[in-house]
């Protein structure tokens, strides 16, 4: 094995802290903080081959976090958008991505990726970027429509083509033919000017200057104590919202599996196990808003919900290992970090949305009772 020196060690840690915590200041700082996760997924490898570094197995681990960053932008969508067309969308285009990565592990059919191509990623990033000057509401769900499909036939595809089925690489292809990088800049300034020439002198007038933070939360729902008087009012420990919560994280959890070279448990053990502990935090959550136990930060509200979730699984354990599905101490806290994390952002976010939809629909926010100190 050969050494890794101090510099390439800082440099690895720095890229892979960069790759989990960039996307979490995806739904505070939308567009700048998702263009920074995918250039930096486009570059970390090769920043390491710059110093001399393949980390081993870090091409799973790679895939997990584009998994993750894709995850927390969905969730950005809950507490951010407007627009009820562009957030079904978006909505359809984000689950039906993760069923395409689930079935891709489970079969590694490369195939499978140009029938399920991940389109939400820029699909995000176009609604973000239109938010940024102009007001979402305003465009009516033909325009998302089409943009989605756009996205999908002229950029994914063959996106999706070109890196998974051909499995060719941008870095390469310019190293082997000098005329490629020529080639991408010349298409490149060719797309500018069309944008300049033919785009630009449609568009109507912005709406306001650049705005790289999302709009303010509705006021009726913008404090932790409204959110958890709202999940006391409208939810239930068995509910859509908690079947969305299953879905995405066992989905999530599952896809991160088979990407762990040390597990030996089934996709139904993950699957099974992830649900179990969605529908015990939702429970407790529930619990502690009909008592009105509220958390203000989302990071304390985070870490309280992982000494939970740590908790279960230890007195759980021994049930566990007698079907032989076993993860070591890190593989456990990474799954449990990422089903906490997910949760207490999906159960503070959820409730920002219906806000969002029923005053999307014109109709007065419900009333709700808040107690406070």
């Amino acid at each position: 094995m050969v050494p890794v020196d101090t510099t390439t060690t800082l440099v690895f840690v720095a890229v892979v802290a960069g790759r989990f915590l960039l996307p979490l200041l995806i739904p505070y700082y939308p567009l700048p903080a998702i263009v920074a996760c995918l250039i930096l997924d486009g570059v970390d490898q090769t920043i390491f081959q710059l110093f001399g570094h393949d980390p081993p197995n870090y091409q799973s681990y790679d895939k997990a976090m584009d998994v993750f960053y894709l995850s927390l932008a969905y969730l950005s969508t809950l507490r951010n958008w407007e627009s009820e067309p562009a957030f079904r969308i978006g909505w359809f285009l984000y689950f039906y991505r993760l069923v395409g990565a689930l079935l891709f592990e489970l079969t590694h059919a490369r195939w499978l990726l140009l029938v399920f191509p991940n389109v939400f990623e820029y699909f995000f990033i176009s609604y973000e970027t239109i938010r940024s000057r102009w007001k979402p509401t305003q465009l009516l769900v033909g325009w998302w429509l089409s943009a989605a499909a756009v996205i999908w036939v002229f950029v994914k595809l063959p996106q999706e083509y070109w890196l998974h089925v051909a499995e060719l690489d941008v870095t390469d292809e310019i190293s082997r033919h000098w005329w490629f990088g020529g080639l991408i800049v010349v298409i490149l300034a060719g797309l500018a000017v069309a944008f300049q020439l033919e785009i630009r002198p449609r568009l109507r007038p912005t709406d306001w200057d650049w705005r790289f933070r999302p709009e303010p939360l509705p006021t009726a729902i913008d404090e932790p104590e409204e959110q958890a008087a709202w999940r006391m009012r409208f939810d239930k420990t068995l509910s859509v919202g908690t079947l969305e919560k299953v879905v995405l994280l066992g989905l999530v959890a599952v896809i991160f599996s088979q990407m762990l070279p040390d597990f030996t448990g089934s996709a139904t053990d993950v699957f099974i196990g992830v649900a179990v502990v969605v529908v015990f935090d939702s429970g407790v959550t529930l619990a502690a808003a009909r008592r009105r136990w509220t958390v203000r930060g989302t990071a304390l509200a985070f870490a309280g919900r992982l000494l939970m979730n740590v908790g279960l699984v230890l007195v759980a354990d021994p049930l566990l290992g007698n079907h032989g599905a076993r993860l070591d101490g890190y593989e456990t806290f990474f799954f449990l970090s990422l089903i906490s994390l997910i949760t207490t952002l999906h159960d503070r976010w959820r409730p920002v949305h219906e806000v969002r939809e029923v005053l999307g629909r014109g109709e007065p926010a419900p009333l709700l009772e808040v107690e406070r100190d």
